[in-house]
């Protein structure tokens, strides 16, 4: 549904279907930052109040090198049925060229049902900065400083 043509300013995301009935990630809007995946199963699956499952999307990606895939819940299963991604976001490394599974939890109070073809999670493609670590002997001082957790919402 993207405004764009194919190859048009776009990284291009190579993918294989694992299974014929997978559906390719897909944006719905021209100005949706992620690409909406759905759910690849032989038959619904029930995840209970509280229950996790690696729900397969029946896709293999390969990530362009200096990029990574972003897992992502979608808001309006989070909304409707309490249905997560448990490790949100997810990553999806440029160099992993396996299956491609989403970890969703139902944070809900009722079981519910994932159907094949669902749309699931969405899915970012995003630049990864590349950084060396150099170990000092102290670093160089803030207005923060050392302040952790809940720190600047104290008067």
């Amino acid at each position: 549904m993207s405004s764009l043509k194919s190859g048009e300013n776009q990284a291009p995301v190579e993918f294989v279907r694992l299974d014929p009935r997978a559906a390719a990630p897909e944006r719905m809007t021209s100005g949706a930052a992620g690409f909406d995946l759905r759910a690849c199963l032989a038959q619904p699956l029930e995840l209970i109040a509280g229950g996790r499952a690696l729900v397969p999307t029946g896709l293999s990606l390969a990530i362009p090198a200096g990029f990574e895939g972003q897992i992502r819940p979608r808001s309006g299963l989070a909304l409707t049925h309490g249905l997560t991604v448990l490790n949100a976001p997810g990553t999806i490394d440029s160099d992993y060229r396996g299956p491609l599974g989403i970890l969703l939890i139902n944070l809900g109070q009722v079981p519910c049902r994932i159907e094949h073809g669902e749309r699931i999670a969405q899915l970012i493609i995003a630049p990864v900065t590349p950084v060396e670590f150099l170990e000092r002997s102290d670093l160089a001082s803030t207005e923060r400083g050392k302040g952790g957790f809940g720190h600047t919402g104290r008067s």
